[in-house]
């Protein structure tokens, strides 16, 4: 149901609407006293007493600082700009992107909050209705008049906007009905004037009516009356108040008036450019500040509509004076604009965001390119240079230890009941972690003194043309890490070790910590001038944002949870991911396993760090081995190590009084439990493996070596080991000194990532005057292709 209210002076005609629209709202069951969602439960209060006057200092609360915050809007204006509802002829609306934006209205008023819509689009609408009629009527004169052979000759009059308009008002909120109907929603229709919000009288009419239909839980959707509106006089703005000379103005007006805490202006483009939009330098502005307008270039203004973005930035900017939040976003994006109105309300990093806040630090997209410029630098310093910044962050790591362990002890205090067990572990930092975290730095310094820069092989072309190709960083690395402090010496080693920048973004448990570890790395980089090379995030940036910067990020590697890691490589768009999503290790003890090895291992791979990755999770067990010794020797010391076993469906099936049966074969515990599963040969337990695991660590306990090595060259894992425990699975453990990670991927680096996983290539080609014509048919030069001698590595 949609009521047309033109803001009138007249009292008896609000009185004799609000009626109507309550019954109608009534008789579709809208009921207005639903529980709020607690995505919103902390909002900012209303009033209905209509206001007389908008100061530019407001009373009823600030903007939003952060756009975290914008979760809790209540009370949201959507301003639909003419490009957005228009279809690209600029004859006619944009239904499906329009039906788009009306799901998302709905979602949101079905989530309790209160919605605005100020839309365009009645000109576009009527053009299309008067072109059609236009036609139609020559059509037929001139085949009554002139013959058929006229018709393609027929000129379209310029059509005039205000006529264009009082021809499609009706149409346009006639499509806002059906569509809202379907989400159950009634809307109403209220048009106005400049004139409107200078008469007192009508100014209070305006107000008590939204308020009426907002408690209804009907949007009202509105926009100037282009019928009967006149030019916009230039700087007519009045003190303290703004003109409504368009629907951006508009937007901002009814924002402010209502007391809104969002304002989402939804354009043709992104948001705000430091340069017009296109250009090559162009870059989108994410959050604009009061006064920085100088760091702006207007461009032209949209295809359509009245305003253009400067206007859009002056309306904004009064509505952040008045304070309501505001973001500036583009709703024509076919991959954004199915969701970009839900995304803004999430606090999504869509657009530019208005706030009047300023962060006491730089921006991500700052400390990207900060650490874009450090790590070239970074590159560029000898190999004895590099060594010495990780050796001296070696030890700074012993020298600080008490600030260290002091800042982690903080760190604990605050986690304490709120994380589980395994990952307080995590979180713990202690004197033997910093002394094994000195030791694994200094031997990446010992095995960066030949990685950037050595050559890996040298071709002769042809006579005085030679090719090289040599490892090169990889660029800027994000690291997300979660409750572990220790990353990030170790990944700001290896950074380091490989010329790479890096962006960290630590978990909120490890806050204190992290601050005093990458403080202490970038003292480190300062004895060589590359402080900047390393840079961790401390702003609110959600990790989906971080995973958004394809520009300035060459490669995330997340440390943390599977649903960490599955919920970045969701999230990565363009930007590879280095890792694994689980760490499902399976250990296969066979029938001729030695009885002395079996309980060492299975206790060491399950119970030594069970939190850890590389624990052990599913017990394969030969058949064989069933009430054995040996098997009840495992079971016994799983018993005394508390560790809690489910078996799986074979294993269920041979035994009378069985533990509980495992929920699911492919499970990563991170605990004191364990699947066991009985299998009938070593293909049965490769192929339970293929089928159930992660890719990770595998292990064959036997002393059959021809088995062992069968199960060695089969398994497609990271890591097959024979006879040792699957917690071998580290970059310290293997000497590579530390690790970003352990990936599973099949292509780049796989099992534990290194320094070495942190380099690529580039090919330096050195010539004299060489072209390719050259090595035509007829040229005079022929290809060698000649294999030469790489340098020897230096592996002291």
């Amino acid at each position: 149901m949609l009521s047309q209210v033109y803001c009138s002076g007249s009292q008896p005609f609000r009185q004799r609407l609000l009626p109507w629209v309550q019954s109608t709202a009534l008789s579709r069951s809208r009921a207005t006293d639903r529980v709020q969602p607690s995505a919103i439960r902390h909002v900012r209060s209303w009033s209905n007493i209509p206001f007389i006057t908008v100061p530019l200092s407001r009373t009823h609360g600030k903007s939003f600082a952060h756009r975290s915050e914008l979760k809790h809007a209540k009370r949201i204006v959507v301003k639909l700009g003419s490009a957005v509802v228009t279809r690209g002829d600029e004859c006619g609306l944009a239904l499906g992107r329009l039906a788009s934006i009306v799901e998302q209205v709905s979602v949101l008023q079905n989530q309790g909050r209160e919605m605005m819509l100020v839309t365009s689009g009645a000109v576009a609408f009527g053009k299309q209705r008067l072109r059609h009629e236009i036609l139609l009527s020559q059509s037929v004169r001139q085949a009554l008049h002139s013959g058929q052979n006229q018709l393609k000759e027929m000129a379209i009059p310029v059509l005039e906007a205000r006529a264009c308009a009082a021809a499609g008002q009706s149409g346009l909120m006639a499509l806002y009905e059906a569509m809202f109907t379907q989400y159950s929603i009634c809307a109403a229709q209220i048009l106005v004037t400049n004139l409107d919000f200078h008469d007192e009288q009508k100014r209070r009419n305006l107000n008590g009516t939204l308020h009426e239909l907002l408690r209804m839980n009907i949007v009202p959707i509105v926009n100037t009356n282009d019928a009967v509106v006149p030019p916009a006089e230039p700087n007519s703005d009045l003190q303290g108040v703004i003109s409504v000379k368009d629907n951006d103005s508009l937007a901002a007006r009814l924002a402010v008036e209502m007391k809104t805490d969002l304002l989402i202006v939804l354009s043709d483009v992104e948001g705000l450019f430091d340069s017009p939009p296109g250009s090559d330098d162009a870059k989108l502005i994410d959050i604009f500040y009061p006064g920085d307008q100088q760091s702006v270039t207007f461009g032209t203004k949209s295809r359509v509509g009245m305003g253009g973005m400067e206007a859009k930035v002056k309306a904004a900017l009064w509505a952040l004076q008045g304070g309501t939040s505001v973001v500036i976003a583009n709703g024509t994006h076919p991959k954004v604009s199915g969701h970009v109105i839900t995304d803004i309300v999430e606090g999504k990093k869509v657009g530019t965001f208005f706030s009047e806040v300023k962060p006491a630090g730089p921006t991500v997209e700052q400390q990207g390119e900060m650490a874009r410029s450090g790590g070239r630098m970074l590159a560029t310093l000898e190999p004895e240079q590099r060594a010495e910044i990780i050796h001296h962050l070696a030890d700074l790591l012993t020298d600080q230890r008490d600030e260290i362990l002091l800042a982690n002890k903080k760190d604990l205090e605050e986690a304490e009941g709120r994380l589980a067990a395994p990952l307080l572990k995590r979180l713990s930092l202690s004197t033997s972690k910093l002394n094994s975290l000195a030791i694994g730095l200094r031997q990446i310094a010992a095995s960066s003194q030949d990685s950037v820069g050595r050559v890996l092989r040298r071709t002769r072309i042809a006579k005085n043309l030679e090719l090289e190709q040599v490892a090169v960083p990889i660029g800027v690395l994000l690291v997300i890490f979660e409750s572990r402090p220790d990353c990030l010496p170790q990944v700001a080693a290896l950074a380091i070790a490989s010329g790479n920048g890096l962006l960290l973004k630590g978990g909120k448990e490890a806050t204190h910590s992290n601050r005093i570890l990458h403080l202490l790395a970038q003292e480190a980089l300062s004895i060589h001038g590359v402080k900047e090379a390393i840079q961790l995030v401390n702003t609110r940036e959600e990790v989906e944002d971080l995973c958004r910067l394809d520009k300035m990020i060459d490669l995330i590697i997340p440390r943390g949870s599977s649903q960490l890691v599955r919920d970045i490589q969701k999230a990565a768009k363009g930007i590879p991911v280095m890792g694994h999503s689980e760490g499902i290790c399976h250990m296969y003890v066979d029938s001729e396993a030695s009885v002395d090895k079996v309980t060492r291992l299975v206790r060491d791979s399950k119970c030594e760090y069970p939190a850890a990755c590389n624990a052990l999770e599913t017990l394969l067990i030969h058949r064989d081995l069933l009430r054995t010794p040996l098997f009840d020797q495992i079971i016994d010391m799983l018993r005394v190590e508390q560790v809690k076993i489910h078996a799986g469906p074979k294993f269920a099936s041979y035994l009378t009084f069985s533990p509980s049966e495992v929920k699911s074969l492919r499970t990563e515990y991170g605990d004191l439990e364990l699947c066991i599963e009985v299998v009938d040969s070593v293909q049965e337990a490769i192929d339970h493996i293929h089928k159930y695991g992660s890719s990770h660590t595998d292990v064959i306990v036997t002393e059959n070596e021809k088995t062992a090595e069968f199960f060695l060259q089969h398994v497609d894992s990271a890591c097959v080991f024979w006879n040792a425990s699957t917690r071998f699975s580290d970059g310290y453990r293997f000497g590579l000194g530390a690790e970003v990670g352990i990936s599973t991927s099949r292509i780049h680096a796989r099992g534990p990532v290194g320094l070495e996983g942190l380099l690529t290539t580039k090919w330096l080609l050195r010539g004299q005057d060489h072209v390719v014509s050259d090595f035509s048919e007829h040229g005079s030069l022929k290809y060698l292709h000649e294999n030469l001698p790489v340098p020897q590595r230096n592996t002291n």
